[in-house]
């Protein structure tokens, strides 16, 4: 019984498989992508476009390297998978004068060629062949040549690069040539034969999409298509990056054997990929009418004579070794699906899975941890810049403290960060744990950190960046409160600990201090952990850190970034003093107070922001950090507040105070202050020993 449940059970999983064609950047390998042209890895990135300083024409292709079933044909007529992709991307141009190109999501007969540079996207050559394809394009150059609407559009392709449909993203205030985090939702419904394309900055989805239209694929695909992506430039340096990638389709690409590629390399306008071969019929399946009856089938008919007790022998062994056989099988796909070489791993770059480094390899990245190298210093280590000697990378290499503290952080920060996926969170690369030293490798970000941009550029960093920011950590952190398979905390939402890439795009790291915990469960009481400034005022009394604490801690980031003043100011004159006003939030509540919100605007602006933003920015710092924690907004709700899809709540003109009563307060009255990095470390926690009855304000400790 138990034996041929497993095989059951084994025929199940074969035949969901086969119904389905699912992944995304996360379950994708090396040699699950094909990269064409000018398409490239970058720093966990798909690009489309070489990364050129100087003006270039090209294009590049990454497509998913199995073709995937989008026809089947029946007696009643041909039926079209239903599919769904969603994808972030980012256009940047080193010369923004210069003409762009743009990119394309596409469907595609051919796996092996890669269409003309320009207007043409990649799609299809200038010389007329066009191809038998389907794109959904996103162009930031407008070709009279091509009835262009503008130079910021998306349109719907089919078989050539003149758009059926198009609409100007203009229309829900959507630049794709700003270098901004864009997201995208393809979504097509197969029976309805209805396509609909949104588009926002948010990572929730709109509730409305910028272009729908009815369109019946069947005339335009062929039983087996391949889906990826296309870009190009002409004469620019705009560069086209995929950040993140899912695909889901109603049709599995193995239900039957996939097409030969020779069919698929040269497609004409007239067709599109053949059909996958028919399987070979079985000869033993249909004995031939003068064959004569062999020892073992007249050994068969015996057996069949022999009545119910044989017939029943003969299913329990067949049962018995079929269970063997789907056994052996599960046992080598497994094989094959986590052989993956190690080669093949340290090559590539869309694997977000922590690998473990030699510690000599990443002595002879940081050049011995030479003190040259040191870019940073964190509470529990010091960060190096290196580049590894196998491939030429730049990394982040953080050597923790000789310490049990240090320890556990480690432990802390592999285990946790180890499972995220999220294009708004630092990518941990790997890890070592030899001769004594605990080295952590992450992505290296060429913009330093938002701290070090805020206060130690040369230049003021721009309003438009500073805005963009603020909703990848936003969006950073709803996934960890809301979308991870456990809530995870992160404890220590600072400017210091937000990283910057090429494109200004936030990235948060140190997870150091996180914890994890079930959706729905109270919190553990701990010693409170962080920095000043940024604390939740009931986290120091209570010990107990929730999505709420992380909240808060957020919004004397939003008001740091909008002010351009730290959460906590000393004194300039180097006394180590606290100069007046020096507690930022309440600086801010103050100024709200007194109707002069706008004062708290960062100088070094110089007036060069949209004052409507400015004011929502500080509004949206002040309700994160409402002393009642339960009035502060979800990071969800934030999103919405900063791309424009909801209201800011309304602030309170005067801070609202909230006490607790000391039967809450759960440690005894001591701080323990270290100073990391010019900014103060509490852990703080307040005597039982008071009175069940007495109170304490919120005010009295912040």
């Amino acid at each position: 019984m138990l034996s041929s449940s497993l095989f059951l059970l084994f025929l199940l999983s074969a035949t969901a498989a086969s119904t389905s064609t699912d992944f995304d950047f996360a379950t994708l390998t090396l040699s699950s992508l094909r990269l064409l042209g000018d398409a490239h890895l970058a720093n966990g990135t798909v690009r489309l476009t070489r990364d050129l300083p100087v003006p270039n024409s090209g294009a590049g292709r990454a497509l998913y390297s199995n073709p995937v079933r989008f026809l089947r044909q029946s007696s009643s007529g041909p039926s079209v998978a239903s599919f769904s992709t969603f994808f972030s991307f980012s256009v940047t141009n080193l010369n923004p004068s210069s003409i762009g190109g743009g990119l394309a999501f596409l469907l595609s007969p051919d796996s092996d060629s890669v269409g003309s540079p320009g207007g043409f996207l990649g799609l299809s050559s200038s010389n007329g062949g066009s191809g038998s394809f389907v794109a959904v394009e996103f162009d930031t150059l407008m070709d009279v040549e091509f009835n262009d609407i503008n130079g910021n559009h998306v349109g719907v392709d089919v078989g050539g690069v003149v758009s059926s449909r198009a609409a100007d993203l203009g229309g829900i205030d959507v630049d794709l040539k700003t270098g901004n985090l864009i997201n995208s939702w393809i979504d097509y419904d197969g029976g309805a034969g209805t396509l609909r394309v949104s588009v926002s900055y948010s990572n929730l989805k709109p509730e409305q999409p910028v272009l729908s239209m009815d369109l019946d694929l069947s005339k335009y695909v062929g039983d087996y298509m391949f889906v990826g992506f296309s870009g190009s430039t002409q004469g620019s340096t705009e560069t086209h990056s995929i950040e993140w990638w899912s695909f889901s389709s109603s049709f599995g690409s193995s239900d039957l054997p996939p097409p030969p590629t020779a069919t698929l390399m040269n497609p004409t306008a007239d067709s599109v990929s053949s059909s996958p071969p028919a399987l070979a019929p079985s000869t033993a399946a249909t004995p031939l009418k003068n064959e004569k009856s062999s020892p073992s089938s007249s050994c068969s008919n015996q057996l069949c004579r022999g009545g119910p007790g044989a017939v029943a022998g003969v299913v329990t062994a067949g049962a018995f070794f079929l269970a063997i056989f789907a056994g052996a099988a599960i046992w080598v796909y497994w094989k094959k699906v986590r052989g993956v070489k190690k080669s093949e791993l340290l090559a590539m770059d869309v694997i977000r899975m922590p690998r473990e480094f030699s510690y000599r390899e990443l002595k002879s990245a940081t050049k011995c941890f030479n003190v040259n190298k040191i870019i940073g210093h964190g509470a529990f280590g010091t960060v190096y810049k290196g580049i590894l000697p196998s491939s030429g990378d730049i990394v982040a290499v953080k050597r923790c403290s000789h310490n049990s503290q240090g320890k556990e952080e480690f432990l802390s920060e592999l285990s946790i960060i180890g499972t995220l996926r999220h294009r708004n969170l630092l990518r941990l690369q790997g890890w070592c744990h030899e001769k004594g030293e605990i080295l952590l490798v992450y992505d290296w970000m060429p913009n330093g950190s938002l701290d070090k941009a805020l206060f130690e550029s040369r230049m003021p960093l721009p309003w438009s960046h500073r805005h963009k920011i603020l909703i990848g950590v936003a969006s950073a952190l709803a996934y960890l409160h809301q979308e991870c398979e456990n809530q995870v905390i992160h404890r220590d939402i600072k400017t210091s600990n937000i990283m910057l890439d090429e494109g200004f795009n936030a990235r948060l790291g140190d997870f150091g201090l996180a914890r994890q915990i079930e959706h729905g469960k109270s919190p553990d009481a701990t010693v409170a952990a962080g920095t000043m400034g940024y604390l939740a005022p009931e986290y120091i009394l209570t010990g107990r850190a929730n999505e709420k604490t992380d909240v808060f801690s957020y919004g004397a980031v939003v008001l740091e970034v909008a002010s351009g003043r730290r959460p906590i100011e000393k004194d300039s004159a180097g006394t180590g003093r606290l100069r007046p006003n020096s507690n930022l939030v309440e600086w801010v509540w103050s100024l709200h107070r007194d109707g002069r919100l706008l004062t708290a605007a960062d100088a070094r602006l110089g007036g060069e922001f949209n004052e409507e933003e400015m004011v929502q920015m500080l509004l949206i710092g002040l309700a994160c950090s409402q002393p009642d924690p339960m009035t502060r907004p979800t990071m969800r709700a934030v999103i919405q507040m900063l791309v424009g899809e909801a209201p800011v709540p309304i602030v309170p003109k005067t801070k609202p105070s909230m006490s607790f009563s000391t039967s809450q307060l759960i440690l005894n009255l001591q701080d323990s202050v270290s100073d990391y990095n010019g900014m103060t470390t509490i852990s703080t926690s307040i005597s039982s020993d008071l009175s069940d009855n007495e109170h304490i304000t919120v005010d009295d400790i912040v």
